[in-house]
C-alpha cells in the first residue's frame, strides 16, 4: 500500500499519474490542476463522502457537494499553495455535508511539480477528525471542571481554616475541628468523584454520619427514595451534615448515653422537586434557641440556603434539637431566588 509521501515521491518523480496508484491510499484524496478542477480521485474519496465519480469529476473543488469548501480562508490558501510552493498542512473545516452529517474534516495540500517544471499538479488529503475532535472536547469540558472544582475546594479549605475558631482552645481542639470538616468535604468530594460527578444522598448520610454513632442504635436512619446529587449538592450537604453531628456529639443527643439522631428524607413533586431533609434528635440534654449566631450556624446556613438555594429551619424542643433542610434538586426557582432560611441551630460553638 502506498502511504502520501510515496505517492508524492512517485508523482514528483514523474511517474504516471495511474488511478490504480491513488486508490491503494486509504485516506480521501483528491488531484487537482492548476485551476482547482478535479482531475481524479480515490475511492476512499468516493467512499468516505458517498459521492459518484461524474458529481467530482472534471468539477472545481468549490463546487462540490453544497460549496462545503468554498470557504474563503481556505479558498485564499490553496489560491497561494502553486505560485507560492507552500502546502496546507490539516486545514479544520465543519460541515454538515451531504451524505454524511456533520463532520470535522482535516485538509492538506500539497503541490507535484511535473518533470517540465510547467504543469502544476496539487494533491488534497482529507482526514476526518470527528471523533477525535469530540473526544478532545471532552477533555478539556473535564479538565475545566476539574480546575474549577479544585478551585472552589482550595477557596472553602482556606475559609475552614480561618473561620474555625481559634480563640479560647488548644492546639489539638482546633485540629480536631478543622480536620473534622475538611474530612467530610473531602469524603463528599471523593463520592462525587467516584460517581462520576453525581452521588446517592444515602451513601453521603451513612459515610458522613458513620463515625459519630457511639452506639450501635445512635443513629437511624429512616431511608428515603433514592436521590442523586451532584458535585455541589454532595460537598455542601455533607458539610451541613458532619456539623450537626459534631454539634450533637458535644452538645446534643450524641453527647449523652441513650441519645439518639434520626435522620428522614422524602421528595415532594411538583412544578419543582424539593428535596426534604429532617434531623432529629432526642434523649439528649435539653435545647433553647441561641442567643448568638456562631459558626456552626453560619456554616450550615451558607451550605444550604446560600449555595444550594434552600432553607434551613431549626425548632428547639423539649425533646431535642430538630432541623428541617428543604434542598430545589433541579434548576428551580427556588435555586434562583436563593432563598435564605432561619438561622441554624447553634449551641455556643
Amino acid at each position: 500500500m502506498v502511504n502520501l509521501e510515496d505517492l508524492y515521491r512517485i508523482l514528483r518523480t514523474g511517474h504516471v499519474q495511474a488511478q490504480g496508484i491513488v486508490d491503494t491510499v486509504p485516506v480521501p484524496l483528491l488531484v487537482l490542476d492548476s485551476a482547482l478542477c478535479i482531475q481524479s480521485a480515490n475511492r476512499a474519496f468516493f467512499r468516505t463522502f458517498k459521492v459518484e465519480r461524474y458529481e467530482t469529476i472534471g468539477k472545481h473543488i468549490y463546487e462540490l457537494g453544497d460549496g462545503q469548501w468554498d470557504i474563503p480562508e481556505l479558498r485564499r490558501l490553496l489560491t497561494e499553495v502553486i505560485p507560492k510552493t507552500t502546502a496546507v498542512i490539516d486545514y479544520k473545516v465543519e460541515h454538515d455535508f451531504p451524505g454524511i452529517g456533520q463532520r470535522t474534516m482535516l485538509v492538506t495540500a500539497r503541490t507535484v511539480f511535473s518533470p517540465d517544471d510547467v504543469s502544476t499538479t496539487m494533491l488534497l488529503s482529507f482526514a476526518d477528525a470527528t471523533e477525535r475532535t469530540r473526544r478532545e472536547a471532552e477533555v478539556e469540558v473535564l479538565f475545566g471542571e476539574l480546575r474549577h472544582r479544585m478551585k472552589n475546594l482550595l477557596g472553602l479549605v482556606r475559609a475552614l481554616a480561618n473561620q474555625t475558631k481559634a480563640e479560647g482552645v488548644s492546639g489539638e481542639e482546633y485540629r480536631d475541628a478543622f480536620l473534622g470538616r475538611l474530612t467530610a468535604i473531602v469524603d463528599a468530594n471523593e463520592q462525587g468523584f467516584i460517581g462520576g460527578g453525581d452521588g446517592s444522598l444515602e451513601a453521603l448520610v451513612l459515610r458522613t454520619l458513620e463515625p459519630f454513632a457511639v452506639s450501635s442504635d445512635a443513629i437511624e436512619i429512616d431511608r428515603g427514595p433514592p436521590v442523586h446529587l451532584n458535585a455541589k449538592q454532595l460537598m455542601s450537604l455533607g458539610l451541613a451534615l458532619h456539623e450537626l453531628a459534631m454539634n450533637a456529639l458535644k452538645y446534643g443527643a450524641l453527647s449523652k448515653a441513650g441519645g439518639q439522631v434520626h435522620v428522614r428524607w422524602v421528595i415532594e413533586q411538583g412544578d419543582d422537586r424539593l428535596l426534604r431533609l429532617t434531623w432529629s434528635e432526642s434523649g439528649g440534654p435539653g435545647v433553647a434557641p441561641p442567643v448568638s449566631t456562631g459558626y456552626g450556624t453560619q456554616l450550615i446556613q451558607y451550605a444550604v440556603a446560600y449555595d444550594l438555594g434552600g432553607k434551613v429551619e431549626p425548632s428547639y424542643a423539649t425533646t431535642g434539637l430538630n432541623v428541617e433542610m428543604a434542598i430545589p434538586l433541579a434548576g428551580t426557582r427556588q435555586q434562583r431566588l436563593k432563598a435564605g432560611g432561619k438561622d441554624g441551630p447553634d449551641r455556643g460553638r
